[in-house]
């Protein structure tokens, strides 16, 4: 915003640092609805509601803001400037000719000046200013050098660095916490009792559940707390149309992996990568799993996957060959239920930050939406909004987002996990083998769905 005037800057620069202040907050959206900027004051005005609700002020500048055209501003200003020059310009140029009004004339003297046949441009230090802004125009061929190409290359796979995502950032959800301290996270992080019991600094992990429910989010969150590398793996990253290819692909990522540790490697839709092979009529896909099981055994390197976390996510774990969680690999398996209340209401204030709403009543909401997904709420926020953004296009004024905005998107919207409980509640009462899917029955004990 390089035209901002330095009152405007200043003012920007004085509400990012104090985001609390909203008298302060008004004025500058005044003064941007005076230049003519008013979808920005309209930003600003709603800022100021979440922070002060029902504020007369605040609701009658985004009243104005989104009743007036965006069309006067800085344009007029710019429409007289070359009216100006064009009346004054054949007087003192050319006074004895007043006939030849063709004022074309006056391009003509910007061109007049010879002066720079005189100056000299020095190119060399020109290419010294921008010899490290712009790269090469053309890349090497990386076969050049008798290599197999960027997708047999190891470094070619992206591998996140450890973020600031904590388990501390996923709301609610006590139980999965609990589950994945105990498991996964007090060995890792106790390096002294781990080298006193002969733990290995390594794991497997499968989170699977309804969709929507923030298995990756708790993978990411997962690597953060270990202070990993994060390197997500799916079909796309690893299926290849050459023989051999796809297999070479998945050696490549855990090598990458190795030379990262400690790094999580996050195996997403281990349905689709990790198959059963009985089923399976593609020779690629059964070898693909069949490099999968060694890569995860770490035979493929002789230091072994020391300090590689392999964390995956599914929403079939039925569907996944049974050799992927015998111990060793993915021994240990963690239900992701659908949000308790202490998530959902989190997830409701996440998405409704940045809208416009007055007086939500949240535990009446967070009440209304019990078995809802994560993707399930954003959707409910999605919904409210786009009847509060009609309701203001049918009558001219701008109505707030209320609850009964969003209790009516609730009734409208089923839960999507209901078809998953549905399809699992069979699978846990007649396919639990050995115990896997005994968090899965006690659940549906609770919510009496057996």
């Amino acid at each position: 915003m390089a035209d901002e005037s330095p009152l405007i800057r200043s003012l920007r620069a004085a509400v990012a640092a104090a985001p609390g202040d909203v008298p302060l907050r008004l004025h500058f959206a005044e003064l941007l609805l005076a230049e003519g900027r008013n979808d920005e004051a309209v930003a600003e005005a709603a800022v100021a509601l979440q922070h002060a609700p029902g504020d007369a002020d605040a609701r009658a500048l985004m009243v104005r803001a989104m009743g007036m055209p965006p069309a006067s501003g800085p344009a007029p200003a710019s429409a007289p400037a070359p009216e100006v020059p064009a009346a004054p310009a054949p007087a003192p140029d050319v006074p004895a000719a007043p006939a030849p009004a063709p004022v074309p004339e006056v391009p003509a003297a910007p061109a007049a000046p010879v002066a720079p046949a005189s100056l000299s441009f020095d190119w060399d230090a020109a290419e010294q200013q921008v010899q490290d802004l712009v790269g090469p125009r053309f890349l090497d061929d990386p076969q050049a050098d008798g290599g197999e190409g960027t997708a047999g290359d190891a470094a070619a796979w992206d591998v996140d660095a450890p973020g600031a995502v904590r388990l501390a950032d996923v709301g609610g959800m006590e139980e999965v916490k609990e589950r994945l301290e105990a498991a996964f996270l007090a060995p890792m992080r106790n390096p002294e009792l781990r080298r006193l019991y002969g733990k290995s600094l390594r794991g497997g992990l499968l989170l699977y559940g309804p969709p929507g429910c923030g298995k990756t989010f708790i993978a990411r969150a997962v690597a953060g707390e270990l202070g990993a590398n994060f390197l997500t793996v799916s079909l796309s990253d690893v299926l290849d149309m050459w023989i051999g290819a796809s297999e070479k692909n998945i050696h490549d990522i855990f090598e990458t992996a190795r030379r990262q540790a400690p790094c999580v490697v996050f195996l997403d839709e281990l349905d689709a990568l990790g198959a059963k092979r009985s089923r399976t009529h593609h020779s690629g896909l059964r070898n693909v799993v069949n490099q999968l099981l060694t890569e995860l055994d770490g035979i493929a390197s002789g230091a072994g996957n020391e300090g590689v976390f392999v964390l995956a996510a599914t929403n079939v774990p039925w569907d996944v060959d049974i050799a992927l969680r015998r111990p060793g690999r993915l021994d240990r398996t963690l239900l992701v239920l659908p949000p308790d209340a202490a998530a959902r209401e989190s997830i409701l204030r996440y998405h409704l930050r940045e809208r416009p709403i007055e007086a939500v009543d949240l535990g009446k909401l967070v009440k209304a939406t019990e078995d809802f997904s994560g993707a399930d709420l954003a959707h409910v926020c999605e919904t409210a909004a786009e009847a509060a953004l009609l309701d203001s296009a049918r009558t001219g004024s701008v109505r707030l987002i209320t609850t009964k905005d969003l209790l009516g998107a609730a009734r409208q919207i089923k839960p999507s996990t209901e078809p998953w409980f549905a399809a699992a509640r069979n699978v846990a009462m007649f396919a639990n083998e050995g115990g896997l899917y005994d968090d899965l029955l006690a659940h549906l004990k609770r919510k009496r769905k057996l």
